[in-house]
């Protein structure tokens, strides 16, 4: 953990703030990468995600965008309200599950709305490398987007292409045409509501793009129907102890009150900390952090959110 000291607090658009953390002891913090998310402890046992935005060369800040989302579970409407200009925080040191291909000969970059958070910083990075790309930032309103003089004052301006959903019609993103051709070293990321993410991914998919060049991340997960869910046991392979998991509780949950402790920071299954690998059964996915291929080979699975088609899995743990 890190204490952090939130230097500025500004609006940047109609319901997002950015935070800039720098350490509380003055020093530099730990280096990071471009996509990368730290845990934010916000008090009373909150602990939301948010990414990191800045060049990730800074090491003296960490900068990051908060939108004011009324379907938050609360966390985001406490980073507005209740964190102010000077207040120390709790956070984790960076993770990256969002990362650039340094290998691609292109990079496609796509945000909507907050989800400009990650792309920027990797945006900032791909520029420093003299690597090519396109960033397109899509946004409701001009009132509504953050960061966009920051991105028309960048160095990478002349990449940035903006499109308005209350302007004129040529302006707006037209994925199909931007994604009609893939090519081999030409990476696709693609970040913001899920909504906007299914448009893109679903563009992508249908023009042929192949998976290992399709990067994704989930804000928060689509609501899911619980009704039909059933009872299942979990078995730890290292110890043989068996664990029933109750229709209306999730693994992670059940493991944890046993002492059995599994990495989670999203708890919903976007993010892929908790993945953990299934020896034996057949998992009920509800994750949006795999691919449809890492699904089907059914040999590992989220136990922050997903469950069981089978009586029993067996855990590599």
């Amino acid at each position: 953990m890190l204490q952090v000291r939130v230097t500025q607090k500004i609006l940047e658009a109609e319901g997002i703030c950015s935070f800039e953390l720098c350490a509380a002891d003055g020093g530099e913090l730990p280096r990071f990468e471009a996509g990368s998310h730290i845990d934010v402890h916000i008090g009373s046992g909150v602990t939301r995600q948010y990414s990191l935005c800045n060049h990730p060369e800074e090491l003296h800040r960490y900068l990051i965008g908060v939108l004011d989302d009324p379907a938050s579970r609360g966390g985001s409407r406490a980073m507005h309200e209740q964190v102010v200009q000077g207040q120390l925080l709790t956070i984790s040191e960076p993770r990256n599950l969002f990362a650039l291909d340094h290998n691609g000969a292109r990079h496609l970059l796509f945000a909507g709305g907050i989800g400009i958070t990650p792309i920027l910083a990797m945006a900032y990075e791909l520029s420093q490398r003299g690597a090519d790309f396109e960033l397109h930032y899509c946004f409701r309103s001009s009132e509504r987007a953050a960061f966009i003089q920051q991105l028309r004052r960048s160095p990478f301006a002349a990449s940035v292409y903006l499109h308005d959903d209350s302007g004129a019609p040529e302006q707006k993103l037209d994925a199909a045409s931007l994604l009609a051709n893939p090519a081999p070293g030409v990476h696709l990321y693609v970040c913001g509501p899920g909504g906007f993410m299914g448009h893109i991914l679903d563009a992508a998919d249908h023009a042929g793009w192949a998976q290992a060049q399709v990067h994704r991340e989930f804000f928060a997960a689509h609501p899911v129907e619980h009704g039909a869910d059933t009872p299942f046991e979990v078995e730890l392979a290292s110890t043989g102890q068996v664990f029933h998991i109750p229709a209306d509780r999730h693994v992670f949950e059940v493991l944890e009150e046993a002492g059995i402790k599994i990495e989670t920071s999203c708890e919903q299954g976007v993010c892929g900390s908790c993945i953990t690998r299934v020896l034996q059964g057949v998992p009920d996915h509800r994750d949006l952090y795999m691919t449809p291929a890492e699904h089907a080979c059914n040999d590992q699975f989220t136990p922050c959110c997903s469950r069981a088609k089978s009586p029993r899995l067996v855990l590599d743990l």
